[in-house]
């Protein structure tokens, strides 16, 4: 099972970043760190983490830049924005671009983990843990986001499709209902939201896994519910 979270802080005040690393490295994190967009953009989307945390004024590219980039990629990782106090402005247009939560400067060490922490618990309920899952004809590596065929083919996957892959899977012989895959994959709440968009991910994940939309083995839909993994019940598919 994975233990130490991982976080990224993005800050170009030296000093700052030292003590932000300091702090959540002594708080048992993982912790990487880059001084400006150019170097912290890709390390944000590639490296495995739990959370990102970051400056929003930054050399180059700014910390806004960065979020609205982060989030067409990675969709549910955890974002907290440090901004100047003052700073409404940017505050807010980093909450709608998709930040989960924000650092107002100066702040002591005490209130940046309690923000941190509140950030994770909150953060998808999907088990990190489950990193390979069986499927007809191959594996999916989910750390790696990558099905892999033992024909020899393999095929990508975007963070959405795996990490709704990870939380079926590990949810496997019950309905999950749609509503739930809003709140701990999307994670926005579903009150008085009406949306395909779920539907569309499926059809489209079960086009990666060969997963025959007539006949599916893998992700089963259950008419009125939701959705099911691997059940050797038969089920009806939407129309």
């Amino acid at each position: 099972m994975r233990g130490r979270r991982t976080v990224l802080t993005i800050e170009d005040d030296g000093p700052i970043r030292r003590g932000i690393v300091d702090a959540l490295r002594y708080a048992g994190y993982d912790v990487h760190e880059a001084a400006d967009a150019e170097a912290g953009l890709p390390m944000a989307i590639q490296l495995q983490l739990d959370l990102l945390l970051l400056d929003l004024v930054l050399p180059g590219a700014s910390g806004l830049e960065v979020v609205r980039q982060v989030r067409e990629v990675r969709p549910t990782l955890p974002v907290i924005v440090l901004t100047a106090r003052g700073d409404e402005d940017d505050r807010v247009a980093g909450l709608k671009l998709g930040a989960d939560d924000y650092v107002v400067k100066p702040f002591s060490v005490k209130e940046l983990l309690a923000r941190v922490e509140a950030v994770l618990r909150r953060s998808p309920n999907r088990p990190l843990d489950l990193e390979y899952v069986e499927i007809p004809g191959g594996t999916a590596d989910l750390a790696r986001r990558e099905l892999r065929f033992r024909d020899g083919d393999r095929v990508e996957l975007s963070e959405r499709e795996a990490d709704l892959l990870r939380y079926l899977a590990s949810h496997r012989n019950r309905v999950v209902t749609r509503d739930e895959l809003l709140a701990h994959v999307w994670r926005i709440s579903p009150e008085n939201i009406a949306t395909r968009t779920i539907d569309m991910h499926v059809v489209r994940l079960r086009e990666k896994l060969r997963d025959q939309s007539a006949e599916p083995r893998v992700l089963l839909t259950v008419r009125g519910r939701g959705y099911m993994f691997g059940s050797e019940q038969t089920d009806s598919e939407v129309g």
